[in-house]
């Protein structure tokens, strides 16, 4: 392989030339080089901002179901005895509940089994509701295999073995509480300790079927479940223990998830508010301006969250603007809770709230949820925006590539000629030393002939 030493022949720093040819050549890469850097910033800026609309839109959608504003909350005065929760459906006021006796399942026991490993056999038929079922029992059954057997057959209750010192017994416990769960056990064929297992008969009732007892509102009520519902319009009530007197049930609006739903939406608006005031202004004291400075997109949204801040509803009477229920909008275009007395008065009044929020069309949150929804979707804003720069920094890569390679040629082709120059002048430099070396010969002839 030949060697070469550019600049050997001539003196010039040929590969000092070049590169500064090549960085002239250069300089509209790296122009491009600064818009992708512009272009990225303002693609992550974007995303940024299509998250905090995800935000808004979520935020603004909650308030705009009606099924919102009819959150209701129950409390217990003791819900160790009487616990409760309410639906939609519920209807704010009290109610007196006293419980006299739980509902209970039924436990039954055998005496103690004389044989553990074999308990005879036969059929043992249990009858729950006037359904059989059936279990039959081999020769050579263990307890715990009739244990098995028994609830392998789903016949409505649990069997299971208790040991004590005296020795094992089995335990049929009921799956459901109240009188009508009560079961009755018989055996046909038997032999062994099998033939005890009979209700009545061998078997002890240890806790019987029972529905529980109560008064609501002081009317006499039964129940097969310590689980009521709907026993009060909207309430599921569970019932823990027997009261000594009336436990007091309350069912109220839920103000405080109505507040937390307005003040969640009230922090995502100031969210995507104060991101477009930082992204679009122009700082006089550091001369910078935002990275979305100028962006129509986001200029354009900034102008919008301020129109439906302040744009009236016919919606309600009561509340036709956001300022009638005490959040008022700031100077820097922000939403703030001002009045906490207002709004509070308005909690208290979720009928006139749903129609503000949620009427359709018209309602507050619906039209902030519509700009949310327009800006978010396939063809919004800001998606065709954010669409529009990616394929913008794919284009900028695509002309840095195309440069590079043009550059690389260049690089390549001013090489091959300074190369070439280079050696034609080490010749024409060599030459000039050879005619001023014989020019000094002839000159020092001349001078020793004379």
């Amino acid at each position: 392989m030949a060697l070469s030493f550019p600049g050997i022949g001539s003196g010039l720093d040929v590969n000092a030339i070049v590169d500064q040819l090549v960085a002239m050549e250069r300089r509209p890469i790296e122009l491009l080089e600064t818009a992708k850097t512009k272009l990225t910033s303002q693609l992550s800026s974007m995303g940024l901002l299509q998250s905090y609309m995800v935000n808004l839109q979520s935020a603004a959608g909650q308030l705009a179901k009606p099924d919102f504003w009819t959150k209701n909350t129950a409390s217990s005065s003791d819900a160790t005895m009487v616990s409760v929760t309410a639906r939609a459906s519920a209807v704010p006021g009290s109610h007196s509940i006293e419980v006299t006796s739980l509902a209970t399942s039924q436990s039954l026991s055998s005496a103690v089994i004389a044989d553990p490993a074999n308990v005879g056999t036969g059929t043992l038929t249990i009858t729950l509701g006037g359904t059989p079922v059936q279990v039959a029992v081999d020769a050579g059954t263990s307890l715990a295999g009739l244990r098995d057997k028994i609830n392998a057959a789903d016949a409505g209750v649990t069997a299971a073995i208790v040991q004590d010192g005296s020795g094992s017994r089995l335990t049929l416990t009921g799956k459901n509480t109240g009188a009508a769960n009560a079961v009755t056990v018989s055996v046909a064929g038997a032999t062994g300790d099998l033939a005890s297992l009979t209700y009545p008969g061998g078997l002890t009732e240890n806790r019987p079927a029972a529905d529980a007892q109560l008064k609501v509102n002081n009317l006499p009520l039964t129940s097969a479940s310590n689980t009521l519902e709907n026993v009060i319009d909207g309430l599921d009530i569970t019932l823990s223990k027997t009261t000594s007197g009336p436990v007091t049930v309350t069912v109220s609006h839920d103000a405080t998830a109505m507040r937390k739903g307005i003040n969640d939406f009230v922090a995502a608006y100031n969210a995507v508010n104060s991101y477009l005031n930082t992204q679009t202004k122009y700082d006089e004291g550091t001369k910078t301006a935002g990275t979305l400075q100028g962006d129509r997109t986001a200029v354009g949204l900034l102008n919008t969250l301020r129109g439906l801040a302040g744009q009236p509803s016919a919606a309600s009477a009561v509340y036709g603007r956001l300022s009638d229920m005490g959040i008022a909008v700031q100077r820097d275009g922000s939403l703030k809770v001002e009045d906490d007395a207002k709004l509070t008065t308005a909690l208290a009044n979720p009928a006139e709230l749903s129609k503000a929020f949620a009427t359709t069309d018209t309602g507050l949150a619906h039209g902030f949820k519509r700009m949310a929804d327009a800006m978010l979707g396939v063809q919004g804003m800001l998606t065709t925006r954010s669409d529009g720069l990616r394929a913008s920094v794919k284009r900028n890569d695509r002309d840095q590539d195309r440069l590079e390679d043009r550059v690389a040629r260049i690089e390549e082709r001013l090489l091959r000629q300074y190369q070439a120059l280079d050696a034609k002048m080490g010749v024409l430099n060599g030459l000039s030393s050879y005619v001023t070396q014989q020019m000094t010969m002839l000159n020092n002839q001349f001078n020793y002939d004379k």
